[in-house]
């Protein structure tokens, strides 16, 4: 299958997704994540409609992404990576959204270049639902208070909540999980979901999922 028809296939499991969950059409976003896809790859998704893309790293999404929004407007750009404070700067500059917040001292040097920058990029907080040592992301039970901090404290409009289920674990109960808490923070937003398991974050209330490998392919 070529990339468009890989992608139309997934647009077209995701409406079904939606049906059988009893969802309006059209109300899970698709976030196309084209890390380590290069602009020439990426091109052909663009010309399909796609206008929503997740990428894992700054410096990467710097060499492509600055000319593909200048020769497509309308398209909004997603930080799914782990962020680096000396690197604040640069995704504020860059993304329009920034799904990984989860920590303080990141969420405070997101607020100080939104401040310096005059940008606002939405913002999820990470969780790590599975407390895996070597995944990012806030422990479940410190999530509302870190949403509070970051609301309270230091004026971030945090609108979602983001995880990555351990890889050899049924989905289902972290997606649940991250409903449960996003309900408890008070946030719309739920970034779960990715090509082997984003019908069943749909059917966990997903407001968006972020698939690579079901539409470009294997990295």
């Amino acid at each position: 299958m070529s990339v468009e028809e890989r992608f139309q296939e997934v647009r077209t499991r995701i409406g079904k997704a939606e049906e059988t969950a009893n969802r309006s059409a059209g109300s899970v976003s698709l976030v196309a994540v084209s890390k380590t896809f290069d602009a020439g790859d990426i091109r052909p998704v663009i010309a399909s409609g796609q206008r929503v893309f997740g990428e894992n790293r700054v410096q990467e999404s710097q060499g492509k992404w600055p000319e593909l929004k200048a020769e497509t407007p309308g398209i909004t750009l997603h930080l799914i990576g782990p962020l680096q404070s000396n690197k604040a700067a640069d995704a504020v500059a860059l993304f329009d959204v920034i799904e990984t917040v989860d920590r303080e001292k990141i969420a405070r040097a997101l607020a100080d270049e939104m401040a310096k920058q005059g940008k606002s990029p939405k913002l999820y907080v990470q969780v790590n639902t599975g407390l895996e040592p070597q995944k990012a992301g806030i422990e479940p039970k410190e999530t509302v208070a870190f949403v509070a901090l970051c609301r309270n404290e230091l004026g971030l409009a945090v609108e979602g909540l983001m995880c990555i289920p351990p890889a050899d674990e049924n989905p289902g109960p972290h997606f649940a999980l991250l409903a449960k808490l996003a309900k408890e923070c008070g946030v719309e937003k739920l970034s779960m979901g990715m090509s082997g398991d984003f019908e069943t974050a749909v059917e966990f209330g997903a407001t968006s999922v972020r698939v690579g490998s079901a539409i470009f392919g294997a990295r």
